[in-house]
């Protein structure tokens, strides 16, 4: 039989964070500024008593004073404190420093680790990735026109990227680019660590996009003949590919959840106006087709919750998890999207105000069908894998009889 109750370490945990969230989080909401966060004389302290608590860096292993706890746990965290944009960030696991942050973990040199890990782990520095590039399709980064190259002691990078999601305040980046175009497809990148004070990097612009709940905002950044220490190579050379996905898969779970936690937190606001609004006579409960919103987003709410909570199982139990992570990033944006936007339905008005904060999740909502790969081609890969499961156990299929005996 599979267990679904959390363990008393897991519940614990929960209990902990949900009592820090009613009476630290939410109330501080009031207070974020758009694409730049909470203010530091709000945010550092709140982050200290999250670390009084044990509950920082729930993606970090105890050695760099992270949590040091599986993916279902991870997940099951995920959840509590994603029901507020600012929550991620009070407790120190939020993209894409926590992703960044998994890199350097496996992949960084005692040195690189000292300079980079050791501070960003701590909530002292932030950071950000910057792959995705405005001229080739970012669906497909095998087509990245970044380049890299060795000049004696220094690699000279030359790149353009965009989409560069926490660029502004950031004290370095970890930039993927070309080092040997002549390689297998996923052999020929790398990456690269570049300080935000290098005289090659520049922030262009800030992208203009849809939500306005991440710091440091999106941007548009340019390498320009930056020229970087040849030890600021990051992993082995070639391994880019291998290493960008310590942070997607990972991070894909903590997506899904925070979604959940955003899902539940509209869900309840759903389930509130709708018991108390009361037109021609009857709250709004007591309609079938408010009934059936509530019913649909039960439902999709609970079932996006344990496929993504079995692909944290899995991961956690050493399984790659590749079709189940790139289900819950499909199915887990949509049921977001569903259930906010049913929320704002029964709120009528009000649901597309600022009074209540659906309308802030509903921009940030659409986006999730596009970043850490679009919905596309996350079906493909699901429907590709299905495949090859199915034909490499064709033999094992049960046939119909064929029925040759004749009618009269």
């Amino acid at each position: 039989m599979f267990n679904f109750n959390p363990s008393e370490e897991q519940q614990i945990m929960i209990e902990k964070a949900t009592a820090f969230m009613n009476e630290f989080v939410y109330p501080n909401e009031k207070y974020m500024v758009p694409h730049r966060g909470l203010p530091d004389d709000i945010l550092k302290p709140l982050q200290e008593r999250v670390k009084e608590l044990g509950l920082w860096a729930g993606h970090l292993p105890k050695e760099v004073n992270g949590m040091g706890m599986g993916f279902v746990s991870l997940g099951l965290l995920s959840e509590v404190i994603g029901r507020s944009p600012i929550g991620p960030y009070i407790f120190g696991s939020m993209a894409p420093d926590a992703g960044n942050g998994e890199i350097l973990w496996k992949a960084a040199t005692p040195m690189q680790k000292e300079k980079y890990l050791v501070p960003l782990a701590n909530g002292d520095i932030r950071s950000c990735f910057a792959m995705t590039e405005p001229e080739v399709s970012g669906s497909d980064p095998t087509t990245l026109q970044a380049r890299a190259e060795l000049e004696g002691d220094e690699w000279v990078i030359n790149a353009h990227k965009w989409f560069t999601t926490g660029a502004i305040g950031a004290s370095f980046s970890i930039v993927m680019a070309m080092t040997d175009p002549e390689a297998p497809r996923h052999q020929r990148f790398s990456l690269f660590l570049v300080d935000s004070d290098n005289p090659g990097f520049e922030i262009v612009r800030e992208v203009p996009i849809i939500g306005d709940h991440y710091t440091g905002g999106h941007c548009e950044v340019r390498y320009t003949n930056c020229r970087i220490p040849k030890e600021n190579l990051l992993g082995q050379r070639g391994e880019g590919f291998r290493l960008a996905q310590l942070r997607l898969g990972p991070g894909r779970i903590t997506h899904a959840m925070r979604w959940i936690g955003v899902s539940k937190r509209s869900f309840d606001l759903m389930l509130d106006y709708a018991s108390r609004r009361v037109t021609r006579g009857k709250t709004l409960t007591e309609f079938q087709s408010i009934q059936n919103f509530i019913a649909d987003s039960s439902a999709d709410i609970e079932a996006a919750r344990l496929m993504t909570l079995h692909a944290a199982w899995k991961l956690d139990n050493g399984d790659q998890a590749r079709k189940e992570i790139s289900r819950i990033k499909y199915f887990g944006a949509k049921v977001l999207h569903d259930v906010i936007d049913r929320a704002i339905q029964v709120h009528g008005a009000l649901g597309i105000t600022g009074d209540t904060p659906l309308e802030g999740f509903y921009r940030e909502a659409r986006t999730a069908r596009i970043y850490d790969g679009p919905d596309e081609v996350h079906r493909s890969v699901v429907a590709k894998l299905e495949l090859k499961e199915f034909m490499g156990g064709k033999s094992n299929v049960q046939k119909p009889v064929q029925n040759t005996s004749q009618s009269n």
